[in-house]
Parts: C-alpha cells; sequence; structure tokens
C-alpha cells in the first residue's frame, strides 16, 4: 500500500519544484523519514535516490525539480541522519541496503530505478546486488567504485582526509541557524552555487535548541558506514551488479579542487567490466554541484528519466569517458 504524506507535506522552492511528500517506513528500531516529490501520473516509475555520508534526502530536491513531474523521485533520510537520526545501529552498508528493500515494499510501486550519491551509490550498488528484483536500472553519481586504502592507514584519518569539513561539523555546535547557513557558505564547493534547494537541504540537517544546534547526523554511523565502504563486499560491489549501470563522475572534488574522486586512469584501474558499467564525466561540477548545482542536477535528471524509459526528454548531457 502507497503511504499517505503526513501534514508536513510542502510545496516546492520558488514556486517551481514540485510537491514534496513526507511520510515514514517502519524498519529494524523504528521508521525512517523519506521524502517523495510525485509525478503528475500516479503510475509513473518511481526512482529511489540514496544520499551522501553526511547528507540527507533534500539533497535530491533540484534533480526532483528537473525530472519536473515526469517520474516520481523518493528520498529516504537514510539511518542516522536528518529525520531518521534516531534510528539506532547496526549501522553500515548492509543496514542501507536492507532498509531501502523495506522502502520499496512500503511504496507498493514493484521494480524502481535506483540511484546514489557519494557513499549512497555505495549503498545503491550493494542493494543492488543483495535485492536485484527491486530494480530495472542503475544510476551512480560520484561514487560506488572503490579502490585499495594504504596498509596502515587509520580508518578514521582516511574518513576525515577525504570528506574534510562535513565530518569535523559533526561535532559542532552552532548559535542559529544563520550561522549554520554561514559555514555551508563559506564551503569552497558551494560557492556560487547556493539556492533555495540548498538552504533547505542544509536546514534540515539541523537539531536541537539555539544557542546549541548541531548536525543531526550520528557520529557513530557515518564512522561505521565509512569504515564499511572500503570493506571488499562494499566497494566489491560494483563488480557484482545483476544488471548494467551507469556512473556520472564529477570534474572536481569535494573542496572544489581540480582533482575530483574519480578521473579515467582510476577509472580504468578500477577493473570493473565497461560491460556492466558505463561511466561518464559531468564537466564543470564538483562532488557537490552534480546533484545540488543546476547544471549537474539537469544531466543527472536526464539520465534518470532515461533509465526510467519516458520518452520525449532530451539525451543525457556530459562527456563519455570509457
Amino acid at each position: 500500500m502507497v503511504p499517505s504524506p503526513q501534514n508536513g507535506a510542502t510545496a516546492g522552492q520558488q514556486g517551481a519544484a514540485p510537491v514534496r511528500e513526507e511520510f515514514q517506513v517502519p524498519v529494524p528500531g523504528g521508521k525512517l523519514a523519506v521524502s517523495r516529490w510525485p509525478a503528475d501520473d500516479p503510475g509513473a516509475p518511481v526512482v529511489l535516490a540514496l544520499h551522501g555520508i553526511t547528507a540527507n534526502g533534500l539533497s535530491w530536491a533540484r534533480v526532483a525539480h528537473h525530472l519536473a513531474r515526469r517520474i516520481t523521485l523518493v528520498a529516504p533520510d537514510l539511518r542516522g541522519r536528518g529525520r531518521s537520526g534516531r534510528l539506532p545501529g547496526p549501522y553500515g552498508i548492509v543496514a542501507h541496503a536492507d532498509d531501502m528493500a523495506a522502502v520499496v515494499d512500503t511504496l507498493g510501486a514493484g521494480r524502481v530505478v535506483l540511484t546514489g550519491h557519494s557513499m549512497g551509490a555505495f549503498a545503491a550498488a550493494l542493494t543492488a546486488v543483495r535485492h536485484p528484483h527491486l530494480l530495472t536500472g542503475l544510476l551512480l553519481v560520484d561514487g560506488g567504485v572503490g579502490f585499495p586504502v594504504p596498509a596502515g592507514l587509520d580508518p578514521d584519518e582516511l574518513i576525515t582526509s577525504v570528506i574534510g569539513p562535513a565530518m569535523r561539523r559533526l561535532s559542532m555546535t552552532f548559535p542559529d541557524r544563520e550561522a549554520y547557513r554561514a559555514f555551508w557558505q563559506s564551503h569552497p564547493a558551494f560557492a556560487g552555487f547556493w539556492s533555495p534547494w540548498v538552504d533547505a537541504y542544509i536546514q534540515r540537517d539541523l537539531v536541537g535548541q539555539e544557542p546549541e544546534l548541531r548536525s543531526s547526523c550520528s557520529l557513530e554511523a557515518v564512522r561505521v558506514d565509512g569504515v564499511d565502504q572500503l570493506g571488499a563486499e562494499v566497494s566489491g560491489a560494483v563488480h557484482r551488479l545483476p544488471r548494467p549501470a551507469v556512473l556520472l563522475w564529477a570534474e572536481r572534488g569535494l573542496m572544489d579542487e581540480p582533482l575530483g574522486l574519480y578521473d579515467e586512469q582510476r577509472l580504468g584501474a578500477a577493473g570493473f567490466d565497461p560491460r556492466m558499467v558505463r561511466t561518464q564525466l559531468v564537466p564543470r561540477t564538483n562532488h557537490y554541484t552534480i546533484i545540488i548545482g543546476d547544471e549537474g542536477a539537469r544531466v543527472v535528471a536526464q539520465h534518470l528519466l532515461a533509465a526510467a524509459g519516458v520518452g520525449g526528454t532530451e539525451g543525457p548531457g556530459g562527456t563519455p569517458s570509457r
């Protein structure tokens, strides 16, 4: 049975994006908070979108805007984040994969197009491996392909070195929402890309009361998930996919540095079957703006529409790499 929206359903930002509904899905330990941007056609295909390691479901709002109600986008706050922040462990990518199976079952929509950004791409790949009957297509966005971890490197140090300020903020407090906004507006990857969609996404992360607001993300969940995605079961999921996938990768990195998480050399050395994973560069994007920026979100939406078999759309943008 498809869940009904809660009273907190909100209209899209600037009157342009689709209306967002919110509902909850029972999972082990409690309930998962889920956002949904419904299509005009109740029978339209459904996309299930998984966010990054310290993000929440509203990171997909700009993509929903570009889908323009042609397909339904469903984006949970993953266990230990956003309004699912109080959900207890066990954490880990396997837990996310099994939670996603519960979401699809609750939706009663049959099979879905599955996508994920950053850590969410690893979770999407493992969901595809563990629950292959759930999906009709798979899109990985700047994540899902792992690389060997240097011997002797502490996992916590590795996670902090990769996600940087996003990890450090989990131990910070903020006097008010404007201070949190200023924190993110000073982030190099967000400079010049601020929008109402981004503001709603970062504000959803805050919990507590002024003057001690903090991130909703569970530090334990982030640590467990970060270490977990380095392991063979998770990082190797891309080599065991039950169906072909597309990996979109950003030109620039998490701090908007010129070198992104991926490049043609790194992807070539990853050793996955190019018949199963087709990679494509999305120029002029960094790790965040590939889904929160207008240009990146448009490309992601075009690929999702193509994966869902929705006709009458522009061809996916970006530059093929291999």
